[in-house]
């Protein structure tokens, strides 16, 4: 067993810049992981597969990073995980084997099969199966259904020899923990290993959003035109740290791999993935030296007997269009325009048979649409307006589609700027989630033609996380409107309103059509205001506009932050949503402008919150 083996992250996701496997490989790691596969990935690779049997995996895994790098690769014995198979990891793997045989380069390649669930369709329609969140009944008809595999069979796939593992669906962190548990020889019950390297897998996952990418306080990320991605030195017992090569842009701070932490987490104390469920509530972050983060603290349980699976409908289609309007009153005649559209089009639809739109949206960007009721912005002179609908056919979107632009002779002045010619109609592709036996997935591991079954891991159910002897949270401090004071007697004086970014920092992201935004205190002081101001009643008045849901919000006390979950967030999420921002990237920010009461001596003294720029004390109480 070796003392420590270094994992280094490639790609983020399928688009990613194809420098940072270059970066990785010249940093002389042990592996090579590439993530490429999101809810919203997967529906996009289904569509491709139904055009083309021989389409379906992530094309830029063969072309952008192992046509340039495979000989480096093969030369300094790095070996490789990518999840880049897709609904098809057959074909990614017949087009490296020919790339190789191209390039005269003998690498052993391994593909895990056995996330693909479809044939038991009728089965699971038939037993009555609901969606895991919202209720909704089985599909009429689906046109993908992956399981989230696990990390057992990468390192199945290692321990026979491969150099690159081609995976389909599994948990993102699984990529990093196959070679874990191959190197280490972690077991199934090896459960707070297990939770540790999940996190360490979890923080890399996504690239450069460990090291500085899309950070809050952005000003204090150097070299984003050379951003560095994220490495993990990790040991036998768990333990590891996180960093970046040498001379790369970016920044690895307790605040930067923070952000990491919370994204698209839920509860920290039950985060539920097919080998381990993980308690991460009491990990700890600690600078370890420049650009370089200590990660402890991770526990972990048994996991259930059951894996997640995501299923893909076709519900329709959708269409959307934009341009720019320019003039005074450019956001009154954007709205103006974008609503005489949609008349104009269902009027038409409606001579022609058709029945109404099934949704239809219209955004003004540059009003500060993302804000909803609370956007201050009205004035601009120069907006984008989209326009976007839902129709359970193609014909009746195309006629919307012809009347976008003849709005440029019969509407507003200063009608410019349409992108990409006259939009196309696209199929709608639904997520559909729900739990499934593991006993039901036959997972295999296929290397050079040879394929071996790899036992399903039905571990003992689910029992929750481990008791752990914390004591119960403070009570929350009420916040009372301006000028009130403190109504708990934990201490009294003037109140003042201030924007949550003033001691707080977060990120948010997506599940299905769940938002998550991760909320951190920029100083452990803070966690009591952040308590009493960061209610349900709160964040639904902040984020109305978009919340259709139950919220859901979760206190992190290892790194002062709390978790929020809204569910049916984000319109369907992904392509089935008709939002300019379908995976809620954007909603830490609308939040962290949410007005808070603070004690007023904060804006003058030393125990004020430390602001990001362009943040003045003096800011009106309103988002």
């Amino acid at each position: 067993m070796r003392s420590s083996i270094t994992i280094g992250c490639g790609a983020g996701f399928w688009g990613d810049t194809p420098e940072g496997p270059g970066q990785i490989v010249e940093s002389g790691v042990d592996y090579l992981v590439l993530d490429y596969l999101a809810e919203i990935t997967m529906s996009i690779l289904t569509r491709m597969k139904q055009r083309d049997d021989s389409a379906g995996y992530a094309t830029d895994f063969v072309s952008l990073v192992m046509r340039p790098l495979a000989r480096r690769i093969s030369a300094r014995g790095i070996r490789v995980v990518t999840n880049a198979g897709g609904v098809n990891p057959r074909a990614c793997r017949d087009a490296l084997m020919a790339l190789f045989g191209e390039l005269g380069v003998d690498l052993k390649v391994a593909i895990v099969e056995g996330d693909d669930l479809l044939h038991h369709e009728s089965a699971f329609r038939s037993q009555g199966v609901r969606e895991m969140f919202g209720g909704a009944p089985f599909p009429a008809a689906c046109t993908s259904m992956n399981a989230y595999l696990g990390a057992f069979p990468i390192a199945a796939a290692l321990a026979r020899g491969a150099d690159i593992v081609i995976t389909g669906r599994c948990v993102d962190s699984a990529l990093a923990l196959g070679p874990l548990i191959h190197e280490f020889g972690w077991k199934a019950d090896d459960h707070d290993l297990l939770s540790a390297g999940s996190l360490a897998g979890h923080l890399i996952e996504c690239g450069v959003q460990a090291t500085g990418g899309v950070f809050t306080d952005w000003r204090e990320t150097p070299g984003w035109d050379r951003m560095g991605f994220p490495i993990v030195a990790c040991r036998p017992d768990g333990s590891f740290e996180l960093y970046k090569p040498e001379g790369t842009g970016g920044l690895v701070s307790p605040a930067t791999v923070g952000e990491q932490l919370v994204y698209e987490v839920g509860d920290p104390r039950a985060y539920l993935l097919p080998d381990v469920c993980c308690d991460w509530s009491s990990v700890r972050l600690e600078q370890a030296g420049p650009d370089r983060v200590r990660v402890t603290g991770a526990r972990g349980a048994a996991p259930g007997i059951h894996y997640k699976v995501s299923a893909t409908w076709q519900d329709g289609f959708r269409l959307a269009g934009t341009m720019m309007v320019a003039g005074d009153e450019a956001v009154q005649k954007a709205e103006a325009v974008g609503e005489a559209i949609i008349r104009r089009a269902a009027r038409l639809m409606a001579e022609q048979g058709f029945a109404p739109f099934s949704e239809t949206s219209i955004e003004v960007l540059g009003s500060e649409a993302n804000y909803g009721r609370h956007a201050r912005t009205r004035s601009s002179r120069e907006v984008v307006l989209k326009i976007a609908a839902r129709h359970a056919q193609r014909g009746a979107l195309d006629v919307l589609a012809r009347e976008i632009y003849p709005a440029a002779t019969a509407m507003a002045q200063g009608i410019t700027g349409f992108a990409g010619g006259r939009p196309k109609p696209q199929p709608v592709v639904r997520l559909f989630s729900f739990l499934a036996p593991k006993a039901l997935a036959r997972i295999t591991v296929n290397l050079a033609g040879d394929a071996c079954v790899v036992a399903s891991d039905a571990t003992p159910p689910h029992v929750g996380p481990p008791a752990r002897n914390t004591p119960p949270p403070p009570p929350a401090i009420s916040a009372q409107t301006p000028g009130g004071v403190l109504a708990d007697g934990a201490g009294s004086g003037r109140m003042t309103f201030a924007p949550l970014r003033r001691f707080a920092h977060g990120r948010s992201g997506d599940k299905g059509d769940i938002a998550n935004i991760g909320i951190l205190a920029r100083k452990p002081g803070y966690v009591p205001w952040l308590r009493a101001s960061l209610t349900p009643e709160a964040i639904a008045a902040c984020l109305a506009h978009v919340v259709e849901g139950p919220i859901d919000i979760f206190e992190w006390p290892g790194i002062n932050g709390f978790n929020i979950l809204l569910h049916q967030g984000l319109g369907g999420g992904g392509v089935a949503s008709l939002r300019y921002d379908p995976q809620g990237k954007a909603l830490a920010q609308v939040l962290l402008d949410m007005p808070v009461a603070i004690p007023a001596a904060w804006t003058g003294d030393d125990d004020a919150p430390a602001r990001s720029p362009g943040i003045s004390p003096e800011q009106e109480p309103a988002i």
